[in-house]
């Protein structure tokens, strides 16, 4: 449901990286800068359908992925699920990266964003049964 599946966080904790905003149609990202944060770099599976707001570079650090030379890897993105909203920010294994201005803005409005989804659907009388199937889907 997420959109991502964690693979490593090469070099652990305390890896100081960028975060490279991703401008987009989103209002989540609307004058937000790249930053700079020290944490740990996830490097992750992505689900093709998310919107993608945030990526990181790969190599930070060298070990075993380092040959594939450099990659870019989402950090923070969105997507749906069924009626409603999912938000996701790899940001934040310690509380000290939403010290960051730009993260902690991130944060909050992806939050919201995710929480106001389900009084959307509401106001748009949208209910889960058209995804009711007798169909297996997993």
């Amino acid at each position: 449901m997420t959109g991502g599946n964690w693979v490593a966080h090469p070099g652990g904790d305390g890896v100081p990286f960028t975060v490279n905003i991703r401008q987009s149609s989103s209002e989540l990202v609307k004058d937000i800068e790249d930053f700079k944060v020290c944490t740990e770099q996830y490097y992750l599976h992505v689900d093709p359908a998310v919107e993608v707001l945030a990526t990181t570079e790969f190599p930070t650090v060298h070990w075993y992925h380092s040959t594939n030379g450099v990659v870019r890897v989402p950090v923070i993105w969105t997507k749906k699920w069924g009626h409603g909203r999912v938000f996701y920010n790899a940001l934040g294994h310690h509380n000290d990266v939403f010290d960051v201005a730009e993260a902690w803005e991130l944060m909050k409005r992806g939050m919201l964003w995710a929480a106001e989804g389900k009084r959307e659907a509401v106001r748009k009388g949208l209910t889960i049964d058209e995804f009711k199937t007798d169909r297996k889907m997993f």
